[in-house]
């Protein structure tokens, strides 16, 4: 990204969005995206992705200008029950994009399948997500996005929805997808904990019109655990200052006119 801005509308109704995001994804590790509410981490997200043309500045994919969703790249919504289609199986809803490829059904069949056992559903293949719980539906959408073989995974709040025990479960397999595939992963959250235990550097952002205030290294031993790298020294003094940062942009924001 270079000098990244988006702004909605024109004129006096024109709100500025993103202002000027300059930094880099590097290949194979994952970069976590945090800020203040209403900071603009999905708009930004969408740019990345290719879903909405910036009003100025650059985003580039392994040199090549983002004008359209790359074939490299995946994404993972927040709300998997809209990500999913209901009247189609698992195993329909994993092999659904790859039709764009225009590979053999053969094919297409075992890399949903290799996808699904990856997430550890390899034996509901011909279930309907509404007879999953919340936590195996979003396993569907990610096995969704490994199947399709991407280079860059980008992640939007994927699992805001879901309850505290399968929050760090999906955690781990995020860990373990990165480790096992090689895929780089850019994920956005509001939750710092998740943040600092998923990422290899932290981009923190300002208050709306979006800046980047920090990149944070996060310089934690992997593999990661869950009870083990949160009772770290080093993870609580990433946390208290990452909370910093988002709290001093909070406090700093003056209230937008009525």
């Amino acid at each position: 990204m270079r000098q990244l801005a988006k702004t909605y509308g024109e004129g006096e109704g024109a709100v500025e969005a993103i202002r000027d995001l300059t930094f880099d994804v590097e290949s194979g590790e994952v970069l976590c995206i945090v800020g203040p509410s209403g900071c603009g981490k999905t708009t930004l997200l969408k740019c990345l992705s290719g879903l909405l043309r910036p009003s100025g500045g650059s985003a580039r994919l392994e040199g090549k200008p983002i004008d359209g969703p790359p074939d490299a790249l995946a994404l993972v919504f927040q709300d998997y029950s809209h990500s999913l289609l209901p009247w189609m199986t698992v195993r329909g809803n994993v092999t659904l994009p790859l039709l764009a490829k225009r590979m053999p059904k053969a094919k297409r069949l075992q890399l949903a399948a290799d996808a699904l056992n990856a997430v550890g559903l390899d034996g509901f293949f011909h279930a309907h997500p509404w007879q999953l719980s919340g936590g195996m539906q979003q396993r569907v959408a990610i096995a969704r996005a490994l199947a399709y073989q991407p280079r860059l995974l980008l992640m939007d709040e994927p699992f805001a929805s879901v309850d505290a025990q399968t929050r760090a479960d999906l955690e781990d397999l995020v860990l373990d997808v990165h480790a096992r595939f090689g895929i780089t992963v850019v994920f956005v959250t509001h939750d710092i904990d998740e943040s600092i235990y998923l990422a290899d550097r932290i981009v923190v952002l300002t208050h709306r019109p979006t800046t980047v205030k920090e990149i944070v290294p996060v310089r934690l031993p992997r593999p990661r655990d869950q009870v083990a790298t949160k009772a770290l020294p080093a993870f609580t003094e990433l946390r208290g200052h990452v909370f910093q940062l988002i709290k001093s942009e909070r406090m700093g924001q003056t209230p937008a006119p009525v």
